[in-house]
C-alpha cells in the first residue's frame, strides 16, 4: 500500500498550465493525528525554557476589534493544550499554551511578543497579526520561532524565525488569478483593500493573468463599509460574457460586498474569491446554493473543510472543554493554527527521537535542518535554504501550494484533486509547458 508520505512525494502530474499534488492519500493518515499528538514524544531533560515539566507555547489573534478577529484560533490553541494534558501530554510535559489578544494593533502585537518572551515560551504558534514589524523583532531578539503565522505580513516571509505553514495572500491571489484563466475568463476585476498590502496582490495577479492576456481591473475598496454597491458596480462594468471579478477583502467586508453584487443582479459575471475573504461560513450566510456565491470559484491553502483530512481537528473541537468558544472548522485561520500545532508535534517527536530536550533552539536549529515536515494536511514543509523562494521579499515562503475549489450545492468543494504548484507566479517565471 502506499503511504501518505509516499504519495505527497510520487511525482505529481504535470498539467497543462500547474503541478497537482494529490490529497486524498493524506486523509486516512490524518485520522491518526489525535493519537499521534497526545501519543508523541518530547524527551531529554527540562531547562529553562521547558519550565521543568512544561512546555509553554503561544497563540495570539486580535478579538473586539471588528472584522479583523479571530477568536477561534486562540480558542483551538486552548483547545489543542486541554486535549494534548488530558491524554498524558507529550512524553509526561505537560503543555501549556497561553493565549494572547493582539487587538489588531501594533502596541498589541508588541505587547503578545513579550509576554512570550517574559514567559520563556519555546515557541509561538499558528498566530494571527498584520503588524510583523512589531512583534517579529521582539521574538528574533529572544531567539524565539513562530511556527505557521497567517501570513498576513512580510516579515513572516522573510524573518529566519518565521516558519510559515502555508503562501498567504500572495499564494492564494496568484492560485485565484491561474484559476481564473482556466475558467475562460477574457477580463478579471480584483475588488482589494484600498493598501499597500492591496497593491502587492495586484502585482501577483497581474503575473498570474499576463501569459494569457487578460485584462486586469484593479478596484480599491475601503476595508469597512456597509454598502459597496459603487463598488461592485465598478467592478461589473458591462457585465459581458467573460467578465469575471474576485475578492480579497476579509470575510466581513466580502459578505457585504455580495450584498451589493447580489441587488444589482449580474447576468453574465462569475464570481471568484480566496479563503479567508469566502469560506463555508460566508456562504451559508449569504443563501447558500441559491446566493451569490453559487458556482463561484475560490483558491484556498488547504482542501475543504468537509473533508476527512480535518477529522482531527473536529474531534479536538467537539471535546473541547475549556468553556464553550465557538470554534468554526471552515475558518482558513483555525486551519492554520491546526497544522501549526501539528508542526510543533512532529518536531517535538523528532527531538525526541533524538535524545534532544524541546527548547527554541533545538527548535530552529531542526527546521533549519531542510528535512521536510509532513503532517499529511500539506505538502512537506522544508525550510531548508535551498528549498527558499528566490525573492528578496519573501524567502521563507516555501509553501507554494493551493486548491482551487467550487461552491456546488451550496458547499464549498474541490474542483478538482489535489493541490496546484504556484511557485513560477511568486517568482515571476512563465507556466509550465
Amino acid at each position: 500500500m502506499t503511504s501518505r508520505r509516499d504519495s505527497f512525494r510520487a511525482r505529481p502530474t504535470i498539467g497543462r498550465r500547474a503541478r497537482r499534488r494529490p490529497i486524498a492519500a493524506a486523509a486516512t493518515a490524518a485520522a491518526l493525528l489525535p493519537t499521534l499528538f497526545s501519543a508523541s514524544a518530547c524527551g531529554g531533560p527540562a531547562d529553562a525554557s521547558t519550565s521543568g515539566s512544561e512546555l509553554t507555547v503561544m497563540t495570539w489573534a486580535p478579538s473586539g476589534t471588528g472584522s479583523a478577529d479571530r477568536p477561534g484560533m486562540t480558542a483551538l490553541a486552548s483547545a489543542v493544550g486541554q486535549d494534548v494534558n488530558i491524554k498524558g501530554g507529550l512524553n509526561g510535559h505537560r503543555l501549556r499554551v497561553l493565549t494572547c489578544n493582539e487587538h489588531n494593533s501594533a502596541d498589541g502585537a508588541r505587547a503578545c511578543a513579550q509576554q512570550a518572551v517574559d514567559a520563556k515560551v519555546v515557541a509561538v504558534i499558528g498566530s494571527y497579526s498584520q503588524w510583523g514589524d512589531a512583534f517579529m523583532p521582539v521574538l528574533e531578539r529572544a531567539g524565539i520561532p513562530l511556527i505557521g503565522g497567517y501570513g498576513l505580513s512580510q516579515p513572516e516571509f522573510a524573518s529566519p524565525l518565521s516558519y510559515p505553514v502555508d503562501g498567504g495572500m500572495p499564494a492564494l491571489i496568484a492560485g485565484n488569478g491561474r484559476q481564473l484563466v482556466d475558467a475562460g475568463c477574457k477580463t478579471v476585476a480584483l475588488v482589494r483593500p484600498d493598501t499597500p498590502a492591496g497593491d502587492n496582490l495586484l502585482g501577483y495577479l497581474g503575473t498570474a493573468l499576463r501569459p494569457a492576456g487578460i485584462k486586469l481591473q484593479d478596484v480599491k475598496a475601503p476595508e469597512q463599509s456597509s454598502d459597496y454597491t459603487a463598488v461592485a458596480r465598478k467592478a461589473l462594468g458591462k457585465d459581458e460574457p467573460g467578465n469575471c471579478v474576485t475578492s480579497a477583502l476579509a470575510a466581513e467586508p466580502t459578505g457585504n460586498l455580495l450584498d451589493s453584487y447580489r441587488r444589482l443582479t449580474p447576468k453574465n459575471t462569475r464570481i471568484a474569491s480566496v479563503i479567508g475573504s469566502v469560506q463555508q461560513s460566508v456562504v451559508d450566510s449569504t443563501g447558500g446554493d441559491s446566493g451569490p456565491l453559487s458556482g463561484a470559484y475560490v483558491t484556498s491553502w488547504y482542501p475543504p473543510e468537509s473533508a476527512k483530512i480535518w477529522d482531527g481537528l473536529r474531534s479536538v473541537v467537539r471535546a473541547d472543554t475549556t468553556g464553550g468558544n465557538t470554534i468554526d472548522v471552515s475558518d482558513p485561520g483555525v486551519q492554520t493554527t491546526w497544522v501549526a500545532y501539528e508542526v510543533f508535534r512532529l518536531v517535538a517527536q523528532k527531538l525526541s527521537e533524538a535524545g534532544k530536550p524541546v527548547t527554541s533552539k533545538s527548535i530552529t536549529t531542526l527546521l533549519d535542518a531542510g528535512e521536510g515536515i509532513d503532517v499529511g494536511l500539506t505538502p512537506p514543509l522544508n525550510w531548508g535554504t535551498t528549498n527558499m523562494l528566490p525573492s528578496t521579499a519573501s524567502p521563507r515562503l516555501v509553501n507554494t501550494w493551493v486548491t482551487y475549489q467550487v461552491v456546488k450545492n451550496g458547499r464549498m468543494t474541490l474542483q478538482q484533486p489535489g493541490f496546484v504548484d504556484v511557485r513560477w507566479v511568486l517568482t515571476g517565471g512563465r507556466p509550465p509547458a
